[in-house]
């Protein structure tokens, strides 16, 4: 499957922070979605393949592409949506529409026109009277009106209300559906991330701990509730985000699909229940603890 987005030991160092070594990939008409924890590097990461911050080695291709050599072709290729909307707060929707249009060779007047009405973003309003969630529809309105390939997105659902996510979500899964698009997306929102990717890559203190399949992802973690003397102490050291209680003990595993004919037995006696967990069970996992 052809790559439109390859990261290759992207570092970036600050003087309380450093991203380290982070490798990643998005195939073609496929959702990468991003996730970490606030600090981890997401935004960092984004904002070095959209060359708005200069990394300190590694490598960036866009579309087969070296971001240095092709930078202005793959951004005409590439819609982008940031956390924050920078705009003439004093212009209106319809002149910072025809500002950017300048930039993109395959700018679509008639798409942005009628994302607009689906968007109900009034023409004649001075964007710094929008509010956010408006803010943030306008940015899609432009980034999808020059017909990109390649959607990057950093954090863009970030403080809005369940009904514009959802809209915006919808949008883009559509996005990779009927146009074959594909997207990179960062965010700390895990519904939204489960919702739409096709892969996940988590992002703790500025390394990549996961990049995997969603599907799989989800079906390697499993939360085990063990009575004492259930599973063997080999199990046991290797959970994560270890919790005893009055009656056991839980705990978090990557490994379920290895581990599971070993506990099947305790599982038929009831000795062990086996719980599905999310996303946010997963960056938890890394955040506060256990073994790897």
């Amino acid at each position: 499957m052809d790559k439109v987005l390859e990261v290759t030991g992207l570092t970036k160092r600050y003087r309380t922070f450093t991203l380290d070594g982070v490798t990643l990939e998005v195939p073609k008409g496929t959702i990468l979605g991003l996730i970490g924890p606030n600090g981890a590097g997401k935004t960092t990461a984004i904002r070095s393949v959209m060359k708005m911050v200069r990394p300190d080695g590694g490598s960036i291709r866009v579309f087969g592409l070296g971001l240095d050599a092709s930078e202005k072709e793959i951004k005409n290729r590439v819609g982008y949506v940031g956390e924050e909307q920078f705009y003439y707060g004093n212009k209106k929707v319809s002149w910072t529409g025809r500002f950017v249009s300048r930039y993109f060779e395959k700018w679509d007047q008639e798409m942005f026109d009628s994302l607009l009405e689906e968007f109900r973003l009034d023409p004649s309003q001075k964007v710094g009277k929008l509010s956010k969630g408006m803010k943030v529809k306008l940015s899609f309105a432009i980034a999808f009106s020059h017909h990109p390939e390649l959607m990057i997105l950093d954090e863009p659902t970030a403080g809005l209300d369940p009904v514009i996510r959802r809209e915006m979500l919808d949008r883009l899964l559509a996005f990779r559906d009927d146009r074959e698009g594909s997207v990179f997306i960062s965010s700390h929102i895990t519904d939204d991330i489960v919702r739409i990717a096709d892969h996940v890559a988590f992002i703790v203190d500025g390394r990549v701990a996961i990049h995997a399949e969603k599907d799989e992802v989800l079906s390697d973690w499993k939360r085990l509730h063990f009575k004492p003397g259930a599973i063997s102490g080999d199990i046991v050291t290797g959970l994560r985000c270890v919790e005893a209680h009055a009656f056991g003990s839980t705990g978090v595993t990557n490994r379920f699909r290895e581990l599971e004919g070993r506990i099947s037995a305790a599982v038929r006696a009831g000795d062990v229940k086996v719980e599905n967990v999310d996303l946010d069970d997963v960056l938890i996992a890394f955040v506060k603890g256990g073994r790897s």
